[in-house]
């Protein structure tokens, strides 16, 4: 029986059974796109266009007919790569804008709003994912934005209207919708998600008993997912980390900007690969462990917003709770996997949980130490009000680059 289980503060759409018509629901989006525009923005890297991933996606949205426009946000690429990027990706149907994240023009227009304070912080996602937002802010012809990362190797569009759907139908209405999924191969994946963040709310809870915003991330099936779909007014006030927090920190500030009636989360498919980080447990700088002191440090910050005060012997606490539940969770997933027919290494489960305590107690000596810690990407509305005249230059960089 399929799960349909309304659990949490958000309403959760589920894959029920085998009644989905794709056909149906990417006509009702074509109608729907004539008088709410949807832009789709894929944050990629250059790297991402050797791989299989990114041709199978192209592949896949040459048959999507209601995206007004792609914008792909392009790092780590020179002048001949962006060149081959607009090659690549001239296949597509769609209006396709590339945005030459590394280019003098781009690079200049960063440079403009360090200069009023407004840093937009290190390369990466975060920042990729801010400049394209800008971009369809200022060309103000779409109503609707999604993101979806580059590297889905099992992607199809029924994927991309699942996430669209709930966002652009009047008959559903909601400002955003975060997408969900299985990882599972001939074994699980998803350990951040499954042994790190989940367990570390959970032990939050319990210290701190049901804040609001704990339940609402208690809420989400796969919180760490880079896929979304949001009105483009969001976009304007949302603020973000630049780090691996890039997506507790989007949840955090859909929680302040939108009631939680207009927040919901979808299943997209029956199972998802992508490429998966090495734990590293050995460098705190590099893969999972990485990952999970940016994701701690986000998540002790917006509680700090909330009101909470880190007392000395609080991490401890928190580190002594996580590694319970974490604990009784390896238990858990190991049957789960038992009944499945799946491979199941407990003690690489449990090194895992080993490395995610001692994120906790990385990420807290971090807090502690500086509690504000670097600022967050400045959102679209401040940038405009210091610079009022950036939306038409950024029009123009972008323009001039794809000319």
């Amino acid at each position: 029986m399929s799960d349909f289980c309304q659990s949490g503060m958000v309403a959760t759409f589920h894959r029920l059974g085998n009644n989905f018509d794709i056909n149906k629901i990417e006509g009702e989006l074509f109608e729907i796109s004539k008088y709410r525009g949807i832009t789709l923005v894929l944050p990629s890297l250059y790297s991402e266009l050797q791989r299989k991933a990114l041709k199978g996606i192209v592949e896949e949205l040459k048959k999507v007919k209601y995206i007004r426009e792609i914008v792909v946000s392009l790092g780590d690429a020179d002048v001949n790569a962006f060149k081959h990027a607009k090659e690549f990706f001239s296949v597509l149907p769609q209006r396709t804008t590339i945005i030459w994240v590394d280019g003098p023009q781009i690079q200049s227009l960063f440079k403009e709003v360090k200069e009023k304070e407004l840093d937009p912080e290190v390369s990466g996602k975060g920042r990729s994912a801010w400049i394209a937002y800008g971009y369809v802010i200022a060309e103000k012809g779409s109503r609707v934005i999604a993101l979806h990362d580059c590297d889905i190797l099992t992607y199809s569009r029924e994927m991309l209207s699942r996430l669209i759907f709930p966002v652009a139908s009047t008959r559903l209405d909601y400002e955003f919708c975060k997408g969900y999924y299985s990882r599972v191969t001939n074994k699980m994946h998803g350990r951040v998600t499954r042994l790190f963040v989940t367990p570390l709310i959970n032990a939050l809870m319990k210290i701190l008993g049901n804040m609001d915003i704990l339940r609402y991330y208690d809420s989400f099936r796969y919180p760490l997912t880079g896929e979304f779909s949001m009105i483009t007014d969001l976009a304007r006030i949302n603020r973000i980390p630049a780090d691996w927090g890039l997506e507790i920190g989007v949840l955090a500030e859909i929680y302040r900007n939108c009631s939680i009636k207009r927040i919901c989360q979808t299943e997209l498919c029956d199972n998802y690969e992508h490429k998966h980080q090495d734990l590293s447990p050995d460098n705190s700088e590099l893969g999972l462990n990485k990952m999970s002191i940016d994701i701690a440090k986000s998540v002790f910050r917006i509680l700090a917003t909330e009101g909470v005060v880190y007392t000395p012997g609080f991490f401890n606490t928190l580190r002594a709770a996580y590694l319970r539940i974490a604990q009784d969770t390896i238990l858990r997933y190991h049957g789960d996997a038992i009944i499945n027919g799946l491979e199941y290494d407990r003690h690489d489960e449990g090194t895992a949980v080993e490395m995610f305590s001692n994120a906790i107690h990385i990420a807290g000596e971090i807090i502690t130490d500086n509690p504000l810690g670097p600022p967050q990407i400045p959102n679209w509305n401040r940038v405009f009000a210091a610079i009022p005249d950036f939306p038409e230059k950024l029009l123009k960089a972008v323009r001039e680059d794809n000319s």
